[in-house]
């Protein structure tokens, strides 16, 4: 008989991007590691339905620093060319902010300086320097800061991190950082709105996230061909090579827990025995639902505390014939960005007049729609837990973007839907457990950035690990591929396999 220990089980609560990135970082370094997932299907808010021929990505449609991708593959000896086939985007998406009054980004720098310059004299210049600063923040907060687990001041004490810090301009807003630049108000929009989903306002967001500028106009915007759905496929892939098991409808009930420690989860077919538990699930739902009240470490009242990042109010349509007129990635700026940006985050309501945003994969990808069809996508940035998502209120907003859609086009759009299905805050909740129908998580505001964000690791069961966009790094798919790695490596620096 064997004297050889067997090696820690390791049960993750949930099949998104951070849950099995954990789970195959884990599986890879010796422990038994086990998935277990409420829905269907792996990806969590990145799952894919199909209708009537059309393939439908149901989250995250936009591809941005594919640095992360290929980093978090290479661990397991593979290149992202082993999965999918990833294309640039030229343009990266364009900007229409009314009629005949279109903005294309090009993908290529000297096409884009001209871009700048023929909006405002020397800004094509100014967008060099912008973009440097701009590279230095990506470099140093992606490879010094992001993948910190956040438990300590102390992790941010060596004297050259600060010094980093300093230059990070932390202390700085984004809308005042990016005026020193730009003048022009397409640029300045163009150049703001990448924060509008970390979850606060430009006045209110860390001139540090110009780093997302960095990770669009220089590194670029890309697609998988086959969609976003891929590199879940992807990882499910890599995962199950490093001996991962993954349960599909398996809602966890209550985690069990014995002394300070978890010893199990429990869903409807019975307890699930684990040494660890890592729950890549809503951390709001995990903590304030699946453990009993002694053992929950934030406050009902923190959680209601929290600056949430936006919901979102999405319609996937499926259309007989091609649009004009419109890129993979289209933004519609064509009503007030201020405005629509105050009700979501200062004045929380439903908005007047809201900004959307419409995804054609299909411009790029015949294999999403039949032939001669088109898969569109409709996304509006809306304020979480907001009251009276009913039917009346999505039909309106539907009806809404769709008339400045035929307007652009000049075609009768809602002539041509073959299939349209709505999905809001109701949904969210439903199918992942949303704290307040949230869509992206927790905003990234100073208040809530590394230390001061829901700590990964439960101060009251000593064995239990969250990841994921309510916790470090944040909202977005590669912080999400970052989050489980940065969880994985604690788990495995406080109950190491033994050998």
């Amino acid at each position: 008989m064997s004297n050889t220990p067997a090696a820690p089980q390791v049960v993750v609560i949930g099949a998104g991007f951070a849950g099995l990135a954990a789970a195959a970082c884990l599986a890879q370094r010796g422990y038994q590691v086990t998935v277990l997932e409420k829905n269907d299907g792996p990806g969590g808010r990145a799952c894919l339905f199909r209708a009537q021929g059309f393939s439908f990505d149901m989250g995250p449609s936009w591809y941005w620093m594919p640095d992360v991708f290929e980093q978090f593959f290479a661990r397991f000896g593979h290149q992202v060319s082993d999965f999918y086939e990833l294309v640039r985007l030229d343009p990266s998406y364009q900007i229409v902010f009314g009629p005949q009054d279109t903005l294309p980004v090009p993908a290529d720098r000297e096409a884009l300086r001209r871009t700048f310059e023929q909006l405002e004299p020397g800004a094509g210049r100014r967008l060099d320097a912008f973009l440097a600063q701009a590279g230095y923040k990506y470099e140093v907060g992606m490879g010094k800061f992001v993948s910190k687990p956040g438990r300590s001041v102390l992790e941010f004490a060596d004297p050259r991190l600060l010094v980093d810090a300093l230059r990070l301009d932390l202390l700085k807003d984004m809308h005042r950082h990016v005026g020193r630049y730009f003048r022009h108000p397409k640029l300045v929009e163009l150049m703001e709105f990448p924060v509008l989903f970390l979850g606060a306002t430009p006045q209110n967001t860390p001139a540090l996230y110009a780093l997302m500028n960095y990770a669009d106009l220089a590194l670029g915007t890309w697609y998988p061909l086959g969609g976003m759905h891929e590199i879940v496929k992807a990882m499910v892939r890599v995962a199950q090579e490093q001996g991962v098991r993954i349960e599909y409808n398996q809602e966890v009930e209550r985690i069990e827990v014995e002394q300070g420690r978890a010893t199990g989860v429990r869903t409807a077919t019975g307890l699930h025995r684990a040494d660890v538990v890592v729950a890549g699930a809503d951390y709001h739902h995990v903590e304030q639902r699946l453990l009993a009240p002694e053992h929950r470490h934030y406050s009902p009242r923190y959680w209601d505390t929290r600056t949430m990042a936006p919901s979102s109010l999405l319609f996937y349509v499926g259309l007989s014939r091609k649009l004009q007129r419109v890129e993979h990635h289209n933004l519609f700026f064509d009503e007030d960005f201020a405005q629509h940006a105050h009700e979501i985050y200062e004045a929380p309501r439903w908005p007047t007049k809201p900004l959307f945003y419409a995804c054609v994969p299909s411009v790029t990808d015949p294999s999403v729609a039949p032939e001669g069809q088109e898969n569109l996508f409709l996304l509006i940035p809306v304020a979480p837990g907001l009251s009276g998502d009913d039917e009346n209120i999505r039909q309106h907003y539907y009806n809404t973007v769709m008339e400045r859609l035929e307007r652009h086009t000049g075609q009768p759009v809602r002539e041509w839907v073959v299939y349209q299905r709505s999905y809001a805050h109701r949904d969210f909740e439903a199918d992942y457990h949303a704290f307040k129908g949230n869509a992206y998580g927790l905003a990234n505001t100073l208040r809530q950035t590394a230390i001061l964000k829901p700590t990964l690791k439960s101060p009251k069961v000593r064995n239990l690990y969250f990841t994921g966009q309510l916790t470090v790094p944040g909202p977005g798919v590669p912080p999400a591929l970052i989050s489980g790695q940065v969880v994985a490596g604690e788990v495995v620096k406080e109950y190491p396999v033994m050998v």
